[in-house]
Formats: C-alpha cells, structure tokens, sequence
C-alpha cells in the first residue's frame, strides 16, 4: 500500500518525479478503487498545501500553475484504478468556474475523477459568463451542472448563474464545489448539492444517474 502521508508531503512540495514514480508504482500493484480514490485524496490534501504555502507567500503563480499540472499527472496515472475503464457514459456533466474567478485545479481534479468513472464532461473553463452556462446547458442538456468557485464572490456568482439556468427551464441537478461553499451557501444559492472534495462530490453525482 502507498504510504499516504509521504505522498502529501511529496505533492505539497511539488516533487514531481517522486510522487508521480510513488504512484506509478502503487498502480502497478492493481489496488481498489477505494484504495485508488485515497490515493487522489492525499494528492488532493498535498494541493491544500501548496495553497497554504502560495497563501503565505512562499509559492507564486507559477508554483500554483506547476501543482495543477502534477495533480492532473497524478489523476491521469491513477485512472485505470479509479474506474473499471468501460466506456460506456453514464451521463453528461457540465462544468465551469463561475464569473469572477479564475480558479480551476479543482474543477480540473472533479473533471478527470469524474471521467474516470464514466461521466462525459463538457468543460466551458473559468470565470463563465451567466449567458454561457445557460446557453451551454440548452444546447448540451447535461444531467448535472458543476460550478466551481474558489473566492467568496464565487458564491453570488453561483446563485446569479442559478437563477438564470432555472428561469431558462434547465433541468439539471446541480453541484457547487469550492473552498467557500457550504451548506448555508447550497442553500443560498439554490443548488442541489455541495462539496469541497472531488471525490465526493463524483460520489453525489454517480448517485443522481
């Protein structure tokens, strides 16, 4: 089993050769998905590091655009263990982040767990436009709408897209994820469901299809 705890650290650091060789060879032993998805948490808690540090002004921009790279690395190696690999799609999902914010390693790591298992994605990026969303859901007719938002005016920005998708007749359950999102903000902002953990939130989202 792969020593968890090494493998925040190694992430948290950004040392990639060692984290991506930890995983490579933790894939290679065929583990469980659960054990897969444990794996994606500790990448997921080195990340939040890697935010403290980039908080605390020890990272910079290039350091936070490096760590989404080698999370989405680390997802990519994971896969095959993450899901049984069938390409059957057990339902479309679109997902942006909200307007006024350009955060994505999050949505990012929820895109490719969320492939992982069989989900068809429709990425339409960051800071989307309410006019967009609404658009997009029209002509994609997703079953579940993600937004993602990182900064505290992400959540007005949830509520405004909200709004407009439900007064265009969209359908689509919908899923808020973000550092600032809780359950008061799911309230407020009326959406279906919230997380702040990819892979929870790919668990909510298998349970509505």
């Amino acid at each position: 089993m792969i020593n968890l705890k090494l493998l925040t650290e190694t992430m948290g650091k950004l040392e990639e050769d060692q984290a991506l060789e930890m995983l490579k060879e933790f894939v290679e032993t065929n583990p469980t998905e659960t054990e897969a998805l444990e794996a994606v948490g500790a990448c997921q808690a080195g990340m939040a590091i890697v935010g403290e540090l980039f908080e605390n002004g020890e990272y910079f921009v290039g350091d936070l655009i490096f760590a989404g790279e080698l999370l989405t690395e680390a997802v990519n190696i994971l896969k095959p263990a993450l899901g049984s690999g069938e390409s059957t799609i057990i339902g479309t999902i679109l997902l942006g982040t909200v307007h006024g914010d350009l955060h994505d390693i999050g949505k990012n790591i929820f895109k490719s767990m969320s492939e992982a298992v069989g989900f068809e994605v429709v990425d339409i990026g960051i800071d989307v436009a309410v006019e967009e969303f609404v658009a997009k859901a029209q002509d994609v007719k997703p079953q579940i709408i993600g937004m993602s938002g990182v900064l505290t005016l992400a959540i007005d920005s949830m509520k405004d897209t909200i709004e407009a998708l439900k007064a265009a007749g969209v359908e689509a359950k919908i899923i808020i994820g973000g550092n600032p999102v809780t359950k008061e903000a799911c309230e407020f902002v009326g959406a279906d469901s919230f997380t702040t953990n990819a892979a929870e939130g790919v668990k909510i989202c298998q349970s509505w299809v």
